[in-house]
Order: C-alpha cells, then structure tokens, then sequence
C-alpha cells in the first residue's frame, strides 16, 4: 500500500477512549524497545509519527493511527520492562488483555521478537495466549540489519524452535533501516483486510 494519509487518531487506556469500531484493526505488540513503534513508522513511510525512543517502555497507551482511512494500525504497550512497578506492569496487562479479547473490528495479531536471540519467556506466554484463544497473528522478526544475511535463515530456525512452530509458519524478518521486510508485511496486513471486508482495495 501507498501510504499518503495517516494521522494518529486516538490515544487510550479503555474502550471508551478507543476509536469507533468501524476500520479493521492490526495491533502490534512484544517486549519493550523491540521496536514496535520504528516498525509502524516505516509501514507507514513516516520518520517519527510514532514516537520511538531507546529507552524501553515509551508506549504506555494503546495509540490508534488511521492509515489511509481503510485501516488502523494499534501500537500496544511493550511488555517484559524490568523497570516497571508490578502494579504498573498489572495494568498494562490489563488493558492489553482488554483489547486483544474484546476489540471486534481486530484482524491479525502483529507479534514482534528480536531476531538476533531465543524468544523470551514473555513471549513465549504472548505466542501461547494467541493460539490458547485462537487469535490470527503473524510473526515478525525485527532488527534483521543486525544479522549478516548468511545468519538470517538460522535465526528464524532458532525463533521457530524456541515458539514450536512449523515449517511453514510465516515469520518475516524486518529491518526498520533497510525497510527489508515492509513488503511482505503489507502483503500479509492485505490478506487480513481482505478477508474482514472482503476486497482489497490499494
């Protein structure tokens, strides 16, 4: 898709606070400082419409951006920040559980791991509630630039091994600074927007 028009609509914590239900939703979630917020502003061809930052757990709302008024991407808190107060980390969960289980109009499930190491044990949990509810995801593996290309496909074994997937289970390696990786995502976010609406329309 050819990213003209998007804005960030809402910024919220409960439902109440979320846009109406009428766009299809790809809400995008992992641990903190994956690199969830550079991911959407390269899909949507922008330098720092979502706010990034080097310091782990920057996104403490759930952020709404419409995208072409055909879709919304939802960047969601990171989890796994060591710094966070259990309270704190509670009500994050909380809300993100909300969200995921509740939000009609949500397509897919965009999980993102760090390609260069062995999932965590959060995401792991992440991975496991997904398909423990039956929830659509697709898996990207994020900071492929800091791979040699030759380390690439041993890597996304290693994700796969250590989330116990098939073979044949879609896991797209993505680079923020090369925009490896964009195309295919798009393909995939397509095929979800086709099946909620029924037609793609570019």
């Amino acid at each position: 898709m050819t990213v003209n028009q998007v804005s960030l609509e809402a910024v919220g914590v409960a439902p109440a606070q979320y846009p109406p239900p009428t766009l299809p939703e790809f809400a995008f979630i992992g641990r903190s400082n994956v690199g969830k917020s550079s991911l959407i502003n390269t899909m949507i061809s922008r330098k720092a419409l979502a706010r990034t930052s080097s310091s782990p757990g920057k996104t403490r709302t759930i952020n709404f951006y419409n995208v072409e008024k055909q879709l919304y991407f939802v960047d969601l808190p990171g989890y796994g920040y060591a710094r966070a107060s259990k309270t704190e980390s509670e009500k994050w969960g909380k809300m993100i559980e909300t969200y995921l289980q509740s939000r009609e109009t949500l397509c897919r499930i965009v999980l993102l791991v760090d390609i260069r190491h062995d999932p965590s044990a959060n995401d792991k949990l992440m991975f496991d509630w997904l398909n423990f509810y039956g929830k659509p995801f697709i898996i990207v593996a994020t900071k492929a630039d800091k791979l040699n290309r030759s380390q690439l496909q041993k890597h996304v074994a290693m994700l796969r091994k250590g989330l116990g997937l098939g073979t044949d289970a879609l896991i797209i390696p993505f680079s923020s600074e090369t925009k490896a990786g964009r195309d295919e995502l798009w393909v995939a976010i397509n095929a979800g927007r086709e099946n909620f609406n029924g037609k793609v329309t570019d």
